[in-house]
């Protein structure tokens, strides 16, 4: 059964939907969690963050091929390995359309808000989350069988909201996107699968953000 609890050097989580299979895998130095998303139908996926370790993200991805590869944002932990898995897997790059330029590796698709990534049957919707840096995206994939499913990079954790530096304006930016773009808009049963760490869930995030927002980070 699937938890979400991984560790560097430790095997991948899978989870198996009806339509999407979703792995998850811890990699070091900086314990980031990079996912792997693989349409059943076609065996077409997509890998978010490939943050570092490219030979173990080359296992996960196996030999199907893999049609692309999106950075959740442009911090240097969540792209060490890129030029590496683009380079093995011939596969295009996406990023957000503000964070995008601070990539060295060159990006194919600059994403806005609301755009749609599709590969095989499956779509994913960027959400464009500002604060943690200016042009972070969310992806949502949204199954029709069941609750929607929320990789949040570095913009929402167990816990709180990714990390503004102190700075009053990116958190006030971020908290405002967090609350108008995913709590306002999606379930409780929305389950998040942040860029470090355990998912949770936007229910068991819902009841603390007045907590967030007094504590200003």
């Amino acid at each position: 059964m699937y938890t979400g609890t991984v560790k560097v050097s430790g095997p991948a989580d899978v989870r198996e939907l009806p339509m999407l299979v979703i792995s998850k895998l811890a990699v070091g130095p900086y314990d980031n969690n990079a996912y792997l998303l693989r349409c059943r139908q076609t065996g077409a996926s997509v890998l978010i963050d490939a943050a570092a370790e490219p030979e173990r993200l080359l296992v996960l991805c196996g030999e199907q091929a893999t049609a692309l590869v999106v950075t959740t944002h442009a911090h240097a932990d969540h792209w060490q390995a890129l030029a590496e898995i683009v380079e093995a897997t011939a596969a295009r790059t996406a990023a957000g359309v503000h964070d995008a330029p601070e990539i060295p590796i060159p990006t194919d698709v600059a994403v806005a808000d609301g755009d749609i990534i599709r590969f095989g049957r499956i779509e994913l919707t960027a959400i464009e989350l500002v604060g943690h840096t200016p042009g972070s995206i969310a992806l949502l994939y949204e199954d029709p069988e069941g609750p929607p499913h929320l990789f949040t990079g570095d913009c929402l954790f167990p816990g709180g909201l990714g990390n503004t530096k102190g700075d009053a304006d990116r958190f006030t930016s971020l908290l405002a996107d967090v609350t108008a773009k995913l709590f306002d808009r999606l379930p409780d049963e929305t389950w998040v699968y942040p860029g470090h760490g355990n998912d949770t869930t936007l229910g068991a995030e819902r009841p603390h953000l007045g907590d967030w927002r007094e504590r200003g980070w």
